[in-house]
């Protein structure tokens, strides 16, 4: 009674069991981390995955193609039709590029061809934006 009093701690007759579960958990886990850092583990583990693997082979391939007639069915696109779009469009992109890229040469050479005078460079904006509107228009401006 007196270590009651002095703990304010309620007497927990499931504490010793707990000690001893935790004791036996970190033992465990302890022995259980030396026995997979082994090479034999290592060996063994992929024994069995390879196993696996071999065994599920055909299993994977009967389920691949129940699910390409099942898509066929319902109209929708299969890995391999969706694979397919997405390197079209990447083909597409890099052409784009290469246009792109093609056309700012062009534009380069165009300007280096005809070099303006500075009052030139300040009217020909404006000349663009006189063609741009209508005569109708541009004749009411002048008045």
């Amino acid at each position: 009674m007196a270590d009651q009093a002095n703990n304010n701690k309620p007497f927990d007759p499931m504490e010793p069991w707990r000690g001893m579960r935790d004791a036996y958990l970190d033992t465990w886990a302890k022995s259980m981390v030396e026995m997979v850092n082994t090479e034999a583990y290592a060996q063994a583990t992929g024994a069995m995955l390879d196993t696996y693997l071999t065994v599920s082979a055909p299993f994977r391939e009967a389920v691949e193609k129940a699910m390409l007639k099942t898509l066929e069915q319902l109209a929708m696109p299969s890995r391999a039709d969706v694979i397919s779009l997405a390197e079209r469009m990447t083909n597409i992109e890099m052409r784009l590029d290469d246009m792109d890229a093609k056309l700012d040469a062009l534009l380069k050479l165009t300007v280096r061809a005809t070099p303006m005078t500075s009052t030139e460079a300040v009217a020909a904006p404006r000349k663009a934006a006189k063609k741009a509107t209508p005569r109708k228009q541009a004749k009411k401006g002048k008045r």
